[in-house]
């Protein structure tokens, strides 16, 4: 299950961010997966950044590995078959709504900006948009909350469960 009071990102994690992102990270509220290495794997992010502006991307995936996998599939326009598959699906359907009311529990522990109010990511509830954002909520989640997120990591390239980052663990 999700559980949206992390503790704050460290030091050595947010260097590992940087690394990843190629940029100074926003926003941080805490790590909300890790690969098995200890480094930061989905960063959770506030729902309104220090600048003001509102971000409802809360689950982001960092790891460069996981979202390289994540641009392969949707270059490869998996994401217009989970699409069908939701269309064609109830259980599914419900099951990504569920999806999609956890995600903004989550995130309204850690605020809820007028302007984002009711948007999740993703597409969630009725869209397949963005499979980095559903992959990053199933790996903050743990798998069974997000079904279409847990069949992106299913089909992908990338692994949690062995190390390829390039960047030293953080000592989690």
């Amino acid at each position: 299950m999700t559980s949206p009071q992390l503790p704050p990102a460290s030091d050595a994690d947010l260097a590992v961010l940087q690394t990843q992102l190629g940029r100074v990270p926003r926003g941080v509220v805490g790590i909300a997966a890790r690969c098995v290495c200890g480094n930061p794997t989905v960063v959770a992010t506030s729902p309104r950044l220090d600048d003001g502006s509102p971000f409802p991307t809360f689950y982001y995936l960092t790891h460069p590995a996981a979202t390289a996998a994540m641009s392969v599939l949707e270059a490869g326009h998996v994401m217009k078959e989970f699409q069908d598959e939701l269309a064609e699906n109830d259980d599914l359907r419900a099951a990504y709504l569920a999806a999609h009311e956890a995600y903004l529990r989550d995130r309204a522990a850690y605020g809820e900006p007028d302007e984002i109010a009711g948007i999740s990511a993703g597409g969630m509830p009725t869209r397949v948009k963005c499979l980095h954002a559903l992959a990053g909520h199933s790996l903050a989640a743990g798998p069974g909350v997000n079904p279409i997120g847990d069949r992106a990591l299913a089909r992908g390239t990338w692994s949690p469960e062995r190390c390829v980052c390039e960047t030293p663990g953080a000592g989690g």
